[in-house]
């Protein structure tokens, strides 16, 4: 009988601390990267983990910046956006670009990208994600507005998530052709703010969309990330036909609720508070208690050096539930 599956996850943030880096530098400086993925070796050979292949920060605001959001790289942070919409008239202006390649942060990331893979020849050929879901990258654009639109505006939110998806679509196909890639087998979106509609709205104004992108990319398996999720958008989702869904920190959904009303396969992951507020012995019972809801498979991360005693417990046993111990 096939084990549990685990993925572990070396953050950002523990890269910086242990190259001795600000965070943003994760974005900009090949250099940098290089020397902390260099410093991590130590603690993966420590917890018995393969080597992190080296990469770009990770970053979902490529597309958006080409669409003319402004991304904000704070000094020792994570990036953020500010939206270049500020009215709903303010849609039917919007224009793709001429070229994306040029567009945004793009150009900056893959400059960041080549250096890197002059260091590291097996740097991951990748500026972050592909791009935000449909809902997610109209949010970003228009802010806190577009989720009256459904109510006030209708046919300009469909507007938005018309234009938003079929621009993500070829924006992914000419990063890829320019990266040389293959378009994915496996498509993820990562879709946070879809749970902000209803279940009455959800049909309308998710649904289309995501079905759109994962054609558009021609994806044979399809993933969904989306933490805003309710038991009751939960039937919805055999309707996109995912293969798997990942309701990460999603606050409304346990994993006793995912176990019963989920109608996909569902991944469960232990959250930084849960690293931060639990001690290895209490780790190690969530994970065997969550085990006993049926997940695909439970993920968790590292974020900070000074938690290597509680991650290793917890990899003990992960790799024991998997059937990968000895």
């Amino acid at each position: 009988m096939p084990g549990l599956p685990y993925i572990f996850v070396i953050m950002d943030s523990l890269l910086a601390e242990a190259g001795q880096a600000p965070q943003d530098a994760l974005h900009k400086d090949a250099r940098v990267i290089a020397r902390c993925y260099q410093a991590v070796q130590p603690l993966v050979e420590r917890l018995g983990v393969p080597p992190p292949a080296p990469k770009l920060a990770g970053f979902g605001y490529s597309h958006v910046s080409t669409l003319g959001a402004q991304v904000v790289f704070a000094e020792g942070s994570e990036p953020n956006v500010l939206p270049p919409l500020h009215a709903p008239e303010d849609i039917d202006l919007l224009r793709e670009p001429d070229d994306y390649l040029s567009a945004g942060v793009v150009s900056q990331r893959l400059r960041v990208l080549e250096d890197l893979r002059a260091i590291y020849p097996n740097a991951v050929p990748t500026i972050g994600h592909l791009f935000e879901g449909p809902v997610t990258t109209a949010a970003l654009l228009l802010g806190e507005q577009f989720f009256l639109l459904p109510y006030d505006d209708p046919e300009r939110a469909h507007r938005l998530l018309s234009f938003v998806t079929d621009s993500a679509i070829r924006y992914a196909h000419i990063l890829l052709a320019r990266l040389g890639l293959p378009l994915p087998e496996a498509v993820g979106i990562c879709d946070d703010f879809a749970g902000m509609f209803q279940p009455a709205l959800f049909e309308e104004f998710v649904l289309p969309y995501w079905d759109r992108l994962y054609r558009g990319m021609h994806a044979g398996e399809r993933y969904l990330h989306s933490e805003l999720l309710h038991v009751e958008h939960l039937p919805y989702l055999s309707q996109v036909q995912l293969k798997e869904y990942d309701p990460c920190s999603d606050q409304y959904l346990t994993p006793a609720l995912l176990r019963e009303h989920c109608p996909v396969p569902f991944t469960l992951g232990l959250q930084s508070w849960h690293i931060r507020d639990n001690t290895a012995e209490e780790l190690q019972q969530i994970y065997r208690q969550w085990a006993t809801f049926n997940p695909a498979g439970i993920d968790f991360t590292m974020q900070f050096l000074c938690e290597e005693e509680k991650i290793a417990a917890l990899l003990g046993t992960a790799k024991e539930l998997a059937g990968v111990i000895g």
